[in-house]
């Protein structure tokens, strides 16, 4: 079978959007380690977790909020909880489930850190561009999500601000 290779435009797209994958997450993590010690990811758990009722998720509800494998979270959460930011608890519901706490100190460090991740996600995307690019971004990401995890299995699928 034949590959079928990229068209010009295709090349000039994809090569922008991989530069774009490959930049976003550094200027990300640069603010919030430099600010809070925190990667982004750190950050987006905490984030997921300050959102949930009582500031408690299953694990495995976790892992999808935060588009991870459970090993990665379980190594995260590890991390999390040796630097007081959330809990483990046996899941009441289901003996072989781990819930997730934030605790005290990791709502603390959400508010701390918000306003700067915010300021930069601002900054590196909204503020580049116009109310009708942003429709479209959400569009193109909503189709890209449908091809990468057509399950709907991890977040982002239609979910509306």
């Amino acid at each position: 079978m034949e590959t079928p290779w990229l068209s010009v435009q295709e090349q000039q797209v994809w090569r922008r959007l991989a530069a774009v994958l490959e930049l976003l997450p550094g200027v990300l993590n640069s603010e919030l380690s430099r600010e809070n010690g925190l990667t982004h990811f750190d950050y987006f758990t905490l984030a997921m977790l300050s959102e949930a009722p009582e500031r408690t998720l299953r694990m495995r509800t976790l892992a999808g909020l935060t588009n991870a494998s459970l090993p990665r979270l379980s190594n995260v959460v590890s991390r999390l909880a040796s630097r007081g930011l959330v809990e483990r608890r046996p899941c009441e519901d289901d003996r072989r489930a781990t819930d997730v706490v934030l605790t005290e100190a990791g709502w603390a460090k959400v508010v701390e850190a918000a306003p700067g991740h915010v300021q930069t996600v601002r900054a590196s995307v909204f503020d580049l561009l116009d109310p009708d690019q942003v429709d479209q971004l959400s569009i193109i990401c909503e189709r890209l999500l449908d091809g990468l995890d057509p399950h709907h299995r991890l977040v982002g699928h239609g979910r509306k601000a």
